[in-house]
């Protein structure tokens, strides 16, 4: 659909204030390694987290980095090379290996809705009620087990209005975009789709109020910049094509960004708290119901003229399957890094892209896609330079306490 402070002396992480450590000690001489220092960060003299009213006494399952220490050449990289090891924990990793694989299920669904419309299947509204139908079959019948029939229902009457908004804004999302880029230019889209990125920091400041270190923002900033090589790319290319309306695509690709950095901080901030086969499947079940609706409005008469085949359905099979992955992999994503994080992953999908049409459609290759996409990488590896994904916000998934406390009277 997400931090470190080490120069603060507070950090507030899902609502909640975590008192840390009193700053460092300083080093006085180049003998002080930096295995000392990574000592003294998690010494028993360190005071106990406290989180709201709970003392926790326990901090090994916090992580730190490592510090830069400047005292000698040697010194300085002994301990780059110790923060350099300190990235690749297995949560890190698979932050890594997940964003790939959401941007890859992008390039995915751009491949087969291209192979839709070039025979003559052009409906994007009702496409996407498949994606929300298959999680609504999947996830809510499980929901069901877990809660019962009545804490399901119970649940969808008390918390349904938070996952209704949820899917509304998804939804329209979806749609706002697709009617972007049969308005304004390839530029443009590629550009403005950014957008969602601040808007996502920013929601997430709003439900969890987080704060980023400069080195996350310099991730940020660097992962666009290979944005910007790809865009520069396609324009010494002549990929670009003329818009039909400029301002109301443009309208459409600004408010779509936004509804998209929205949901998915509005995802994070859920899944954080509550079961994930939950939350997919409420999203599944109203973003059924409000497609379904605004697909049978808008586009009932381009279903009779669309060409409904074995091959179209093939390729509706496959981009539901890739959006379904998608789906679920984004909320695995917001917890163990952050959403943002996801947000600058899915910039590597046109570099895939380029690898589809290479094999596909026989593109020739500009030398920018393969540079931009090392920038994009690198700027994922320093977002996280500093802070740690540790920090980027509590994971508790709970069920309803009103579900609990039923369950506990059965017993």
């Amino acid at each position: 659909m997400k931090l470190d402070r080490h120069a603060r002396t507070c950090l507030t992480v899902s609502g909640r204030f975590f008192k840390r450590h009193p700053p460092l000690p300083s080093i006085s001489s180049t003998a002080m390694s930096v295995e000392d220092t990574k000592q003294d960060l998690i010494s028993e003299s360190a005071p106990p987290y406290i989180v709201g009213d709970h003392v926790d006494n326990d901090v090994s399952h916090v992580q730190f980095r490592p510090p830069i220490v400047y005292t000698s050449p040697s010194a300085f990289f002994s301990s780059l090379w110790a923060r350099w090891k300190s990235l690749w924990t297995p949560r890190f990793i698979f932050s890594m290996i997940a964003g790939q694989v959401v941007s890859l299920c992008i390039t995915v669904t751009n491949v087969t809705t291209t192979e839709l419309v070039d025979r003559n299947w052009s409906l994007p509204t009702t496409q996407t009620w498949f994606l929300y139908f298959s999680l609504f079959a999947v996830y809510t019948p499980y929901t069901i087990y877990q809660y019962g029939f009545k804490g399901w229902a119970k649940m969808v009457s008390r918390d349904g209005w938070k996952y209704f908004i949820l899917a509304c804004c998804d939804v329209e999302g979806n749609f706002l975009v697709v009617k972007a880029y049969n308005y304004t230019d390839l530029l443009s889209c590629m550009l403005l789709d950014a957008w969602a990125i601040p808007v996502c920091i920013f929601f997430c400041w709003i439900y969890m109020r987080t704060k980023y270190h400069w080195t996350q923002i310099l991730g940020i900033l660097v992962c666009v910049g290979g944005l910007g090589m790809l865009v520069s790319s396609d324009m010494l290319t002549d990929k670009n094509y003329p818009a039909l309306n400029k301002g109301k695509g443009d309208a459409f690709m600004i408010i779509g960004a936004t509804l998209y950095g929205f949901t998915n901080a509005t995802e994070e901030f859920f899944v954080r708290r509550s079961p994930l086969y939950e939350v997919v499947g409420q999203l599944g079940m109203w973003g059924t119901l409000i497609n379904g609706i605004q697909a049978s409005a808008l586009e009932h008469h381009d279903m009779t003229l669309a060409s409904w085949n074995g091959a179209t359905g093939g390729f509706l099979v496959a981009y539901t399957a890739a959006m379904f992955i998608l789906y679920t992999t984004a909320p695995l994503l917001y917890r163990s890094a952050s959403s943002p994080f996801y947000n600058i992953s899915l910039l590597t999908s046109d570099f895939y892209g380029l690898l589809f049409g290479l094999f596909l459609f026989h593109y020739s290759p500009y030398w920018l896609y393969f540079p931009s996409f090392c920038v994009v990488v690198l700027g994922l590896v320093i977002y996280f330079w500093h802070a740690t994904p540790e920090e980027q916000g509590k994971v508790d998934p709970q069920r309803p306490a009103y579900i609990q406390r039923r369950q506990e009277e059965q017993v």
